[in-house]
């Protein structure tokens, strides 16, 4: 890289770690840059997921008051959280490009979709449960953790926007604010970039000078996102992951 390239990737990282701390999709940001610099596709995806976990760590230490009370729910999620990012880790390196790109908007546009309707579902989903057993699962059920674990599966393969469908999931299926699920995010976002960073570095080809450049950045930006995003109400909150929800289905979609 050149030294322009190298000063467009940190800023990219710190861009992108800010954005994915406070309504994700950030590697709509860094994976462009990384191949404006003429790295290969799955070399930039790979070095991509790398970068962006110092940025993942330290958004989620930021949340780290909303994520009281919520150690067990998310230990237990982690875990399909975890399976899932092996997994499309995996699946990167063995099937075509098209396999994913063909249903990816289609993920996201849902997920979009679950956002912009939560509140009406959620409260639709707690009247059922009161009706039927008077209380909610606490931790969402074998219904979340299944969705989160599929969800896992493709943010290990493709990391942009795997937040909103987390988002989308949770809003759903726990009675929780925004804000406490919005801190839950950053860890299982972590978590998938984590374990398929561990299956990378032992399989795939990276870029050292792209990792180390976009981990310094996203450290920074996903501590100043962390600042950001716990002062949005729930509604500005809401609106901006629709926004950037948007931007990730037509930048998904273009040839």
């Amino acid at each position: 890289m050149t030294p322009w390239e190298m000063l467009a990737v940190l800023a990219a990282g710190a861009c992108a770690g800010a954005v994915n701390t406070v309504v994700g999709s950030g590697s709509l940001i860094t994976f462009p840059v990384l191949l404006a610099t003429g790295m290969p596709p799955v070399t930039a995806a790979v070095s991509n997921t790398l970068g962006l976990i110092p940025g993942s760590i330290s958004g989620a230490i930021g949340y780290r008051a909303e994520l009281g009370g919520q150690g067990r729910r998310i230990l237990k999620m982690s875990v399909g959280a975890l399976l899932g990012g092996l997994t499309g880790a995996a699946l990167l390196l063995t099937l075509p490009a098209t396999a994913f790109e063909r249903i990816v908007p289609a993920l996201v546009g849902l997920a979009l979709v679950l956002v912009i309707f939560q509140p009406w579902i959620g409260r639709s989903v707690r009247r059922r449960r009161e009706r039927v057993s008077g209380t909610a699962h606490p931790d969402g059920g074998p219904l979340l953790l299944t969705g989160l674990t599929l969800a896992g599966v493709y943010g290990g393969y493709f990391s942009a926007a795997q937040g909103i469908i987390y988002m989308s999931l949770m809003g759903v299926l726990l009675d929780e604010t925004v804000q406490r699920l919005n801190a839950a995010r950053n860890v299982l976002v972590a978590v998938v970039n984590t374990a398929a960073a561990i299956f990378f570095l032992f399989s795939a080809d990276f870029d050292w000078t792209a990792v180390a450049l976009i981990a310094i950045g996203s450290a920074l930006g996903g501590s100043i996102g962390a600042r950001v995003g716990r002062r949005l109400s729930p509604a500005v909150l809401r609106g901006l992951i629709v926004a950037v929800g948007t931007v990730a289905v037509v930048q998904l979609l273009r040839p």
